[in-house]
């Protein structure tokens, strides 16, 4: 089967060995695996952070978020049978979806949206998990409530940003505010759904009081954490809740003491990676995110579509990932 690797560790991505075309056999899948044939994939941040952190001489396959068909199933699954359309993103601890067929445990798997082209849902499992778990899990907002409190979204425009968004305005009562710092960004992240989107490269106390928001509830801080800090403490309300997803060099939390603040982190992979007893939770969430997405209440997140699945296509993507401009989800569909 064609696959995309990497074998060499942190090439600069205009590189051509930073990504290649490789071809690897066909994966028998396990008791309670699915084989996928892979018809779309889309690109996270920790795609490059994998590739550019992960020292390593063997062939290394990247790629989580995948939508697909069932062609085999494993032993033990009931959940899925051959022919079914699938989406999800699978297991930081297996090899990834860059390749024609891929193996994924059954119970981190969704029912793709019908209303959905692949690329498109391909684009929302992901960033779907970590939003959900961030808002509903982590930080303990509870669907439907919210009525007078205030979330703050750094980085709203990105992949994760662009489903919180989304989640908090249609399944709550928060006022959502996100942060943006370019004219097409900010329009995005109102076109989603945010009642306010502020400039994260200018001061935010500033900007919120403006707005009459002089505190805030939640925090869901997404990228840039450590630049932040300090003014997320600042604007935080005493017992406030923060949720992080970024990777800060370190975050010294003795200053949340004063405000009694308390600190969150969301990693989508820990149910997957620890095979925890709630995992089958994220089947649950992507079938219910799907039927959302069928019902007209979500909207996929796509911002380039970069087409077929190769690594020239893919050293692109990675690019655009690594500047930091990226609006939504860059997808790749076809081998």
């Amino acid at each position: 089967m064609k696959a995309i690797s990497f074998t060499q560790h942190a090439l600069p991505i205009d590189n051509p060995q930073a990504l290649i075309d490789i071809s690897l056999p066909r994966p028998t899948p396990g008791p309670r695996d699915l084989l996928v044939e892979v018809r779309a994939v889309s690109v996270n941040p920790v795609d490059t952070k994998v590739r550019v952190g992960t020292i390593t001489k063997e062939p290394i396959i990247l790629g989580w978020d995948a939508t697909g068909i069932v062609r085999e199933v494993g032993a033990e699954v009931t959940l899925f049978q051959p022919g079914d359309e699938v989406f999800y993103a699978g297991s930081i601890a297996r090899p990834g979806s860059y390749s024609e067929f891929h193996l994924v445990d059954e119970r981190i798997v969704g029912h793709k949206p019908h209303s959905l082209s692949a690329a498109d849902a391909a684009a929302l499992p992901l960033t779907s998990i970590t939003a959900w778990e961030l808002l509903f899990d982590r930080l303990g907002v509870v669907e439907g409530t919210g009525e007078g409190k205030c979330l703050l979204i750094t980085g709203a425009a990105g992949g994760v940003g662009s489903m919180l968004v989304q989640l908090a305005r249609k399944l709550t009562r928060l006022t959502v505010i996100g942060t943006a710092s370019r004219q097409q960004t900010a329009d995005w992240v109102r076109q989603l759904g945010a009642h306010h989107v502020i400039d994260h490269s200018q001061p935010l106390l500033a900007q919120l009081q403006a707005l009459g928001v002089p505190e805030i509830d939640y925090v869901a801080s997404l990228t840039h954490t450590e630049q932040h800090f300090a003014q997320l403490i600042d604007v935080l309300k005493p017992q406030g809740r923060l949720g992080v997803i970024d990777d800060p060099e370190t975050l010294d939390v003795v200053p949340l003491k004063r405000k009694s603040l308390s600190l969150h982190w969301e990693l989508m992979f820990t149910r997957s990676l620890y095979e925890t007893p709630d995992m089958i939770n994220q089947h649950h969430l992507l079938n219910r995110v799907s039927a959302l997405i069928d019902q007209g209440v979500l909207q996929t997140t796509v911002g380039e579509h970069f087409g077929a699945i190769n690594a020239a296509n893919m050293r692109r993507a990675h690019a655009l990932i690594e500047s930091g401009k990226a609006r939504g989800k860059i997808v790749l569909e076809g081998f």
